[in-house]
């Protein structure tokens, strides 16, 4: 297992994460194409990771003034506890950091929520739901 995760640069990178995302959010979880797809992906910094060619992660990151959005981060079924995710966000705080951001957001699944914390995020919301999902929103300082 050779895994590289990049910061999508090509269509093809982000067609790579997107087929990665209708995996675990649309067939998996059940996630409607109209929530999953939601119109922002153009506006967006992609994230991929790939195991030799085969993509099997993505995440995305949206810019609003100094702040990140992470969104959409994902790891195929038998690829999950094998710190993929953690390539992921490291990636992402990376360029946050380089864009001059100074802190990200996100909505963590409830299930996800020990993993954002190992990563240093801490919840900042009580649990609502986000397409039929209990969430949390989570906060990471940059500075």
């Amino acid at each position: 297992m050779t895994i590289r995760t990049i910061v999508a640069a090509t269509d093809a990178d982000i067609q790579d994460a997107l087929r990665v995302r209708v995996e675990v959010f649309v067939e998996e979880q059940q996630i409607s194409r109209e929530l999953e797809f939601d119109g922002l992906d153009d506006e967006c910094i992609h994230f991929v990771s790939y195991d030799e060619e085969q993509p099997i992660a993505a995440g995305r990151l949206r810019l609003i003034e100094s702040t990140g959005k992470v969104q959409r981060i994902c790891v195929l079924s038998n690829y999950r506890g094998k710190k993929i995710g953690n390539e992921i966000m490291y990636l992402i705080h990376k360029t946050a950091k380089e864009k001059g951001l100074n802190q990200l957001v996100l909505h963590a699944q409830e299930s996800a929520i020990l993993f954002y914390e190992k990563l240093g995020y801490e919840i900042s919301s009580e649990i609502f739901f986000e397409a039929g999902i209990p969430h949390a929103e989570m906060k990471l300082n940059l500075n």
